[in-house]
């Protein structure tokens, strides 16, 4: 891994670059590392045609992980975005995030649009998120990751689950720093999202996608499409929030066409 360093506070993130061709910045979601993008093939499937940036965001993964609240503003997320971006060289990559990863792309787009070329959307939200992290996990997510550290988390989130996690997510999420996703949960509550405006206001070519089970964020992501315009917006059938990043087949038939446009 290498290592970029926001300037505005000193964090340092970390990446990784593999493959050829015009860059792409793959961005993961939430409580995950930029594995997840080797671990469900897409690596494999785009690095023979693309420069892949494979980033660990603040708090996750080899990245630096503050434990204060106010480290994880979308100011500091951009920033760290830009920084990297930065080390690799490249004045401008086009984007693909999901979940956290396509909330910070479109903020990304919206405060600095020279930096993305195309913008890849998948299971995310401009809005408020305020509540979002108790609808996506349980009420009282965060209190219970800095009360009761990942384990906790973990116990409590089976009992709001259809099917326990599998060992595979319990071994991702245990490796995190509860204080750090603590943290994490918090500011993001506090986040008031981009405006109507902002996302009417991005001129790039655009590409929505999310689960059509995914109940958190199945209107989030139509009503993202709607106001961008031109932008494509794709539902994968039969996949909810936490199992859509798994379908890769499903996602690589609807944007793998958008890349190459």
């Amino acid at each position: 891994m290498d290592f970029a360093t926001n300037p505005a506070d000193g964090t340092r993130i970390a990446f990784q670059v593999v493959g050829s061709g015009p860059p792409l910045l793959l961005v993961h979601g939430s409580l995950l590392t930029h594995t997840i993008w080797r671990t469900f093939g897409y690596v494999k499937a785009l690095r023979p045609s693309r420069t892949l940036i494979l980033v660990d965001m603040r708090g996750h993964g080899r990245s630096d992980k503050p434990h204060e609240i106010e480290a994880y503003t979308m100011d500091s997320i951009v920033g760290d975005l830009v920084a990297v971006l930065d080390a690799v060289g490249v004045p401008s990559a086009d984007y693909w995030g999901y979940s956290y990863g396509a909330r910070a792309g479109l903020t990304l787009a919206a405060r600095a649009p020279e930096r993305v070329t195309k913008l890849i959307s998948g299971g995310g939200s401009h809005g408020p998120q305020k509540g979002a992290f108790d609808r996506l996990f349980f009420p009282g997510c965060a209190d219970v990751l800095a009360d009761r550290g990942m384990d906790g988390f973990i116990e409590e989130w089976n009992k709001h689950r259809l099917f326990p996690v599998d060992a595979a997510t319990r071994a991702v999420f245990s490796a995190n720093d509860s204080d750090a996703m603590a943290a994490y949960f918090r500011a993001s509550d506090a986040e008031p999202g981009l405006s109507d405006a902002d996302l009417r206001g991005l001129k790039i070519p655009s590409l929505f996608y999310v689960g059509s089970q995914d109940t958190t964020r199945l209107d989030d992501t139509a009503s993202a499409a709607a106001l961008v315009k031109n932008s494509e917006l794709h539902t994968i059938r039969g996949f909810d929030h936490s199992t859509t990043p798994a379908a890769s087949a499903e996602v690589l038939v609807v944007v793998e066409p958008f890349l190459k446009h």
